[in-house]
């Protein structure tokens, strides 16, 4: 890696001035207030080893190395869509490439300190004992400085989400929890980043922070090659189209948290990556009067709070899958497109009816979500075609939809099992029903036996042991490390007798009423 000469590389933050015309191959960003700009870096080289590494910052720690234990969490701040306000997610830096940083701000465990004082999400920790052995401390510090930044008075719930992604092989969560409660108690002060959310949600940046992102904008795109190794990162769905075609073998990179682990576990070299995304056609949402339309590389955090809105009976799935710091780096795309059997997302999203549109050049294609799976990690997508929008239909009011998980941890952990239903009613009849298993086999699939077994039918015991009975027919489970293919088999009848409950009002709390209180 390269680094440029010292009075481009560093430039405080709120200097002014117009933005640099920074070459093609030179990334940058902000980290402590000062501008950084980086040549020719290597394109899979992490945050997590740019910072220990190359700056020598050891507050953040590696654990996993796969954005699961959280001890590696950062803080990225980035310019909202209209550039009038700043976005702050949480992400693991482990998994998080270098290159992504581009036009963004980074914040790290050193940046919140003061020589004279810690910061109030720091003192907390400290006055309610919220550490042990230490070692997991830092990230579940930036984990809460996110919370402290983005709520105003979070429920325990939330501040259990908000900790998902933190594991303590020491115990220590009930004083962690303890501490998020108490670190808003601090005096007012005014440095930004120790202003909590105000009780409106918003945290207004001063305007010299929003200028100085600005000011790392820039009108064309990313690209660079290092040793071989190229990196791409288009900014029109154009460029994106034109870069396959020309680049029909390189690696699609969205939020890295799978992609991540292919270089971190598998240390794989990839050639050439292509980023998706500043892709702008892939970063839009849209709600029409039919459908929920969102581009491949709309994060699971934004997706979530789309889908959920429209659907609140998904809302458990999408807490229980992942973590902030994935769900604000991983995409709803990117999950659809790796196409693995235990992805979470497409269960529910093949009870909706959800399509999906292609794109190869300038030609797109539109295919049910139902029908891209052909096998094990074979899907019906043409060379140097991509994902371009999920469509999502919406359906009426009376409709339910709902979706179950079963994990060994619950919280951010593969599934066991992820069944996913729909139901409509025409009083006691069943004038529609849709089933779908994700992790019980080979790939995500419709229960069609079981469907046919309920559709028509009354909505009662005897249909419900009819359709248990049919579930045995649709899939082929699979045993492994999570759960045995017996009792995948049971577990996805004894959820569907879950979901028949809730759905008549029998069983009304949702696991994580469970001993949350």
């Amino acid at each position: 890696m390269e680094l440029l000469d010292l009075p481009r590389k560093l430039r405080r933050l709120g200097e002014g001035g117009p933005a640099i015309d920074t070459p093609a191959n030179t990334i940058r960003f902000i980290l402590d207030g000062e501008r950084h700009e980086l040549a020719n870096v290597e394109p899979t080289r992490t945050v997590l080893q740019f910072l220990r590494e190359d700056l020598g910052r050891k507050g953040t720690k590696e654990g996993c190395a796969e954005g699961d234990c959280g001890a590696c969490t950062v803080v990225l701040v980035e310019l909202n869509r209209d550039g009038d306000d700043v976005v702050l997610r949480s992400v693991n830096s482990c998994i998080q490439f270098l290159p992504t940083l581009d036009g963004k701000e980074l914040l790290t465990v050193e940046s919140l300190g003061r020589a004279d004082s810690l910061h109030p999400v720091q003192q907390a920790m400290v006055d309610h004992h919220g550490s042990q052995c230490g070692f997991c401390t830092p990230g579940f510090v930036m984990s809460l400085f996110a919370l402290y930044k983005t709520d105003p008075k979070p429920s325990r719930r939330a501040i259990d989400d908000a900790l998902a992604g933190n594991l303590c092989r020491c115990t220590g969560y009930r004083p962690i929890v303890a501490a998020a409660e108490a670190m808003y108690d601090a005096a007012a002060d005014s440095d930004w980043l120790r202003q909590p959310a105000t009780r409106d949600q918003r945290f207004a940046p001063p305007t010299e922070r929003i200028e100085a992102l600005r000011a790392l904008q820039r009108d064309a795109s990313l690209q660079f090659t290092t040793a071989g190794r190229a990196f791409f990162a288009p900014q029109s769905g154009d460029e994106l189209a034109g870069l396959l075609a020309n680049h029909p073998d390189a690696t699609l990179l969205a939020g890295g948290t799978d992609v991540g682990l292919w270089v971190t576990k598998q240390h794989r070299e990839l050639e050439t990556v292509i980023y998706t995304g500043r892709v702008a056609e892939l970063n839009e949402q849209r709600v029409t009067a039919s459908h929920i339309e969102i581009g491949a590389a709309v994060t699971l955090a934004d997706a979530m709070q789309v889908i959920v809105a429209n659907y609140p009976g998904l809302e458990e799935l999408f807490l229980r899958w992942a973590s902030p710091p994935i769900r604000n780096a991983a995409t709803l795309g990117g999950n659809i497109a790796n196409g693995s059997p235990i992805g979470d997302s497409m269960p529910a999203l093949m009870v909706l009816g959800a399509s999906l549109v292609l794109r190869r050049g300038r030609s797109r294609r539109e295919v049910l979500l139902e029908d891209f799976y052909l096998d094990y990690q074979v899907k019906d997508l043409r060379p140097a075609e991509f994902v371009e929008t999920v469509r999502i239909p919406r359906l009426g009011d009376d409709v339910i939809v709902a979706s179950h998980k079963l994990s060994k941890r619950f919280d951010q952990d593969i599934s066991a099992l992820c069944n996913a239903y729909r139901l409509e009613l025409d009083g006691e009849i069943v004038t529609e029903f849709r089933m779908a298993c994700g992790g019980m086999a080979a790939t995500v699939r419709r229960a069609t036996h079981c469907e046919a077994a309920v559709t028509g039918k009354p909505w009662n015991e005897a249909t419900l042991e009819a359709a248990g009975k049919a579930l045995a027919r649709d899939f082929e489970p699979i045993s492994d490390m999570r759960a045995s293919a017996g009792y995948r088999q049971r577990a996805a009848q004894n959820l569907l007798r879950r979901f028949y409950l809730e759905s008549r009002g029998e069983l009304a709390e949702s696991v994580y009423a469970y001993g949350r209180d």
